[in-house]
Parts: structure tokens; C-alpha cells; sequence
């Protein structure tokens, strides 16, 4: 147990370039798991059938692109969050930084024509989403404010009468995944030698 504490004690990355794959995987995640675990609930044995209606399956591609985008502004927001009381007084810089790894990651996506101007909305919004939640202390995965709640209501491609009761619990799995997210980047990362790092880069852009 000792050696295993100490591999993963020494397995800490400082890297930002891992760290924004990191996010970017982790915000995918949430979202597809959030979506596609309550659709198969939900479809129960009629998977096949479900999943293979074009109609039911181009909603099933809408909500998990809505819920995607709204995601991977909220671990962003978790990223921020977790860094920032390393940077006092310089909040500012952190934000442009995220924000800059951000829109680097999803520089690589390739939203369908439909989708193009959410994807679009949603890297205009990240800046003005960090800055408002910098005015207030730092949230942890249990309290941070979710974008990802309102399109994932908004769009979930099961219809709301057949929802009734399981807000609580749709709510729950995202908040889940959330926290999730944070403990494995508290295992996975060094908040102050990734600090460092992040100010190097800004200093020195590849």
C-alpha cells in the first residue's frame, strides 16, 4: 500500500497540455454518461428499437451535443475553481488562461451544421461565465452552479410527462460525475506546480 501511495504520489502531472485533455475528457464524459445512462434506463429492453429511430436518435445527438458544450464549460469552471486560491491577484491571468486552453481543445472538435452555433456561443460565453463566478469564493464540485442542468432538461430526447419525479435523480447522476471529475483531478494533477507551469506558458506561447 505504501508503493502504490507513492506511485500515485509521483504520477501527478504539471503539464497543461495534459491537463487540458484532461478537462476535455472529463467534460465529455459527464455529459455522454449523464445522457446516454438515463436513455437506456429509461428504453429499457427497447434500446435496439429506440436507438435505431432516426427521429429518436437525431434528438439523442442534439441533447448530447447541448449537454456536451454546457459540460465542458462547467469542468473549466472546476478547473478555475481549484486553481485560483494560487493566484491571488491574478485571477484574471488564470481566466485567460483557461480560457485559452480551452478554446484550444475544442479548436479540434467538428460540431455537425446544426450544432455550429451553440459551439460557437459556447466558447463567447466561457469568459463572461468564469469572470461572474470569480466574484464570489471558489465552489466545490457539490455546489458549482451547472450550465450543463438546463439543456440536458431542455433536451433530453425522453418526453418531460415521462420525466415526472426524476428530476432529483437526473440532477444527482450530473452532480455525480461532476464530483467525479474533481477527486480525479485532485489525484491526477499538482494545482501548484501546474500553476507554475501555466504562468510559463503564458509568458512563453508554443
Amino acid at each position: 500500500m505504501r508503493f502504490l501511495r507513492r506511485l500515485l504520489r509521483h504520477s501527478n502531472s504539471h503539464e497543461h497540455n495534459d491537463f487540458a485533455a484532461f478537462l476535455h475528457r472529463q467534460g465529455a464524459f459527464v455529459a455522454q454518461k449523464t445522457v446516454l445512462d438515463y436513455c437506456r434506463v429509461k428504453v429499457g429492453r427497447n434500446e435496439k428499437e429506440f436507438f435505431g429511430n432516426p427521429d429518436f436518435s437525431a434528438a439523442l445527438n442534439h441533447c448530447r451535443w447541448q449537454v456536451f458544450l454546457a459540460a465542458q464549460s462547467d469542468v473549466m469552471a472546476l478547473a478555475e475553481a481549484w486553481l485560483r486560491p494560487l493566484w491571488p491577484g491574478q485571477e484574471q491571468i488564470l481566466l485567460e488562461h483557461l480560457v485559452t486552453l480551452h478554446a484550444a481543445i475544442m479548436a479540434k472538435e467538428e460540431p455537425p451544421e446544426a450544432e455550429k452555433q451553440a459551439f460557437t456561443a459556447s466558447l463567447a460565453a466561457l469568459p463572461g461565465h468564469l469572470a461572474g463566478l470569480q466574484l464570489a469564493p471558489p465552489h466545490s464540485a457539490i455546489s458549482l452552479p451547472l450550465l450543463a442542468e438546463a439543456p440536458l432538461f431542455a433536451t433530453l430526447p425522453i418526453h418531460a410527462d415521462q420525466r415526472k419525479g426524476e428530476g432529483p435523480s437526473i440532477r444527482g447522476a450530473l452532480r455525480f460525475h461532476i464530483v467525479s471529475t474533481q477527486q480525479e483531478m485532485e489525484r491526477g494533477f499538482d494545482p501548484a506546480a501546474l500553476s507554475i507551469r501555466l504562468r510559463e506558458q503564458g509568458r512563453n506561447p508554443a
